[in-house]
């Protein structure tokens, strides 16, 4: 009997050690392997394909070092979003919380460290002994407008995961890719008040620096430049600037051209057309219905990104609108084949727009007829176009490389401030053009408020819902306990 009690008592021992055993096996596997998901209405905190692409590049590790005070408005937003990294990085990011105001001793020593000399609350990124601070101000925009009226500071804009990804591309890469930006023939200017100055801002956040080129007084485009981009030149170029384009483009150069479809310049447009994209002399333009028999003419185009190439495969069929003059483009890829030269079209005007050759009418009748007759012809209005490389985008071979699109005004800031869509198309063509596909500029995350309307039938149901229903329920639940007690 106590050779059977000791065996029922080992054997008890050995289920308990087992059970133990395998929920020690179990937390340990799902602590490494497990998902998240984000189920929130406007995903505040998801990371974009492009940072955590960006994430698995990274060979080393990646400390952060984030300073934040509880009482600045975004700190919850902020560690929310670090766990998120933390969790894209897969061990390759540490993560440090110190609050300034409590622990002053281990804060003061990372201040002389890392040379901080601010008291805004910020994060201090590290990677292989460089190191780059991002202030609080840089990663939302904060409207303090009701605090005159006791209000707090309200977030507008949650910009955290753009300012902390840039910061990570700076420390990872080192040194700026260097953007040469085309003056001398009317262009927008890069100066502070210049009318291309989020496009400018946005850029310089992915690692990028603008340098201003006159072609003018260069013997060659200087080999630090990577990229030229030109947009909307009101005068043509020279034939000694011509010359220095297409040298530099031989010699697997990389080119933006944003033409200005009012403007003339007939040897940029020969340029872009030997290329095998030939800019019309047209307008787009479409009748919109504004009443039950009126019509109103448009010639903003409301367009839509194709996914067939790398430069908007992340924004396949998304919308954008390209304010002003917009001209159609022909791409003749038969004629420049055997050139080793493919161009592939990028943005496509959506149905119903026509390209109107004489633009300059007020002849209505005239219009609408010729809407009539070409509204349903696929127009294109932007481009890419390589020379040599390979046609398998997962094979890397130094080649030429253009982007080309119809409209100069799209980029500018009355118009791209209203539509982030024209931003992240410029940051992928950048990014293609400078053979980093991997990154792109990430939009802000701005607060969406809940809100619903109800009609008056609507209401009506509501009210049913409300005096009838919901007091029925509970009428109708006690009338069946009280009959089964009864019987």
């Amino acid at each position: 009997m106590k050779i059977g009690r000791v065996r029922i008592g080992f054997n008890v021992l050995a289920q308990i050690v087992l059970i133990l055993f395998l929920a020690a096996m179990v937390n340990s596997f799902a602590f490494k392997h497990y998902a998240r998901w984000d189920f929130s209405r406007d995903q505040k905190y998801a990371l974009s394909d492009k940072t955590k692409r960006f994430l698995k590049t990274i060979k080393g590790k990646m400390r952060i070092t984030v300073f934040f005070s509880p009482n600045t408005p975004i700190t919850a937003d902020v560690q929310n979003l670090l766990t998120e990294y933390q969790y894209a990085g897969k061990g390759k990011i540490d993560i440090e919380h110190i609050d300034p105001e409590r622990n002053l001793s281990r804060a003061k020593e990372l201040f002389d460290k890392y040379k901080v000399v601010t008291d805004e609350s910020l994060l201090v990124l590290d990677y292989e002994g460089r190191n780059k601070t991002v202030k609080a101000s840089e990663m939302a925009d904060v409207d303090q407008s009701g605090m005159a009226f006791g209000e707090g500071p309200r977030v507008t804009a949650f910009k955290g995961e753009q300012a902390v990804t840039s910061g990570m591309i700076d420390l990872v890469e080192g040194k700026k890719k260097t953007l040469g930006y085309v003056l001398g023939h009317k262009e927008p200017p890069l100066s502070q008040n210049s009318p291309v100055s989020v496009l400018k801002t946005f850029i310089e956040n992915e690692n990028i620096k603008f340098q201003e080129l006159n072609l003018l007084d260069l013997d060659a485009i200087p080999a630090e430049v990577k990229t030229v981009m030109i947009i909307g030149p009101q005068y043509d170029f020279s034939d000694r600037e011509m010359k220095l384009l297409r040298d530099f483009w031989e010699k697997q150069g990389r080119i933006l051209v944003l033409l200005d479809p009012a403007a003339k310049t007939p040897k940029l447009r020969g340029f872009v057309n030997e290329l095998g994209v030939k800019l019309n002399d047209d307008r787009l333009m479409v009748f919109v219905r504004t009443g039950i028999q009126e019509l109103a003419l448009t010639r903003d185009v409301q367009a839509r990104f194709l996914g067939d190439s790398p430069v908007t495969k992340r924004l396949a069929d998304v919308r954008a609108l390209f304010l002003g003059g917009t001209s159609s483009l022909t791409l003749e890829p038969d004629r420049i084949r055997a050139a080793n030269i493919r161009v592939e079209p990028l943005i496509h005007a959506e149905k119903g727009y026509f390209a109107e050759k004489d633009y300059n009418t007020d002849d209505q009748a005239k219009l609408q007829a010729d809407a009539k007759q070409n509204s349903d012809v696929l127009l294109t209005i932007g481009a890419a176009v390589e020379k040599g490389g390979s046609a398998d985008q997962r094979v890397q071979v130094n080649s030429s490389r253009l982007v080309v699109v119809s409209n100069a005004s799209f980029v500018q800031d009355n118009a791209i401030t209203q539509d982030q869509q024209g931003l992240d198309f410029i940051s992928g063509s950048v990014n293609w053009l400078l053979s980093r596909e991997q990154l792109i500029g990430i939009a802000p995350k701005i607060p969406k408020p809940l809100t619903f309307s109800l009609n008056e039938e609507a209401l009506r149901r509501l009210r049913w819902i409300i005096l009838v229903f919901i007091p029925l329920i509970p009428a109708v639940i006690g009338t069946v306990v009280w009959w089964q007690r009864r019987v």
